[in-house]
């Protein structure tokens, strides 16, 4: 028994040795990780930052956000030219429309004021609207969440479409049936979308993710720009 007691002794005694060794060693290796992920310069460094960035962003800050904005958008970069004004107000509201149905072209041809002036929208009152200057490709958007009931005639909303990202167009009329529907255009468009994919003109209650109420210009192009020359070429090449 004594040999027995001995050992167990020793056992706990070596056990006790290793156990300081192993917490140092675990505080070099995340000393070593932290080194490397801070203030190396190679290139393997820059893709772990890119990809914490990504996680942080991803699975953090975004739904935090979320859950203060009372929206699961909470921050949305703008894609398309769609809302543009490209060379100030005055010369937007004369540029090119089609007024009539979305396939009529050449026979519908009329400007921008005729649009909205066939839409009961005068200039004056466009120019009362949120964003009536329109705001460019690359611009990042802050959403708010906001009920179907509060949503007025001339604010920018973001809603789902039957397409790779939401879209942020500004509502035209809203139509209070038995259900909302909202129809909405781009500002910069020639007229309501209705592609068999998306029609502008019945937007539903439950398509609708928020308004937008903040524009921070051009920091966008940090999504595009990561998504067009890293996510959509890695996709390509595991298919």
């Amino acid at each position: 028994m004594k040999s027995e007691d001995k050992k167990a002794k020793k056992r706990q005694k070596a056990h006790q040795f290793k156990h300081p060794q192993d917490k140092n060693s675990v505080i070099r290796a995340l000393k070593k990780t932290w080194h490397f992920i801070w203030y190396d310069d190679s290139m393997l460094s820059w893709l772990v930052n890119l990809l914490l960035a990504f996680i942080i962003i991803k699975f953090i800050i975004y739904p935090g956000l979320g859950l203060i904005f009372s929206t699961s958008f909470p921050i949305v970069a703008v894609v398309s030219e769609s809302m543009e004004h490209p060379q100030g107000f005055d010369e937007w509201w004369h540029s090119e429309a089609y007024c009539g149905h979305y396939t009529c072209k050449v026979k519908c041809l009329c400007n921008q004021q005729d649009w909205y002036m066939n839409n009961n929208i005068t200039k004056s009152e466009f120019k009362t609207y949120p964003f009536s200057n329109g705001f460019n490709k690359g611009d990042i958007m802050v959403l708010f969440g906001i009920d179907s009931k509060d949503v007025k005639i001339g604010q920018v909303i973001v809603f789902n479409a039957n397409k790779e990202y939401p879209i942020i167009h500004r509502v035209i009329k809203i139509r209070n049936e038995e259900k909302i529907y909202f129809e909405t255009k781009g500002d910069h468009n020639q007229n309501y979308i209705n592609d068999g994919r998306l029609n502008e003109k019945a937007v539903s209650e439950s398509q609708l993710l928020g308004k937008a109420v903040l524009r921070i210009p051009l920091l966008g192009y940090i999504k595009i720009w990561f998504t067009d020359f890293l996510v959509k070429p890695l996709f390509g090449l595991l298919h």
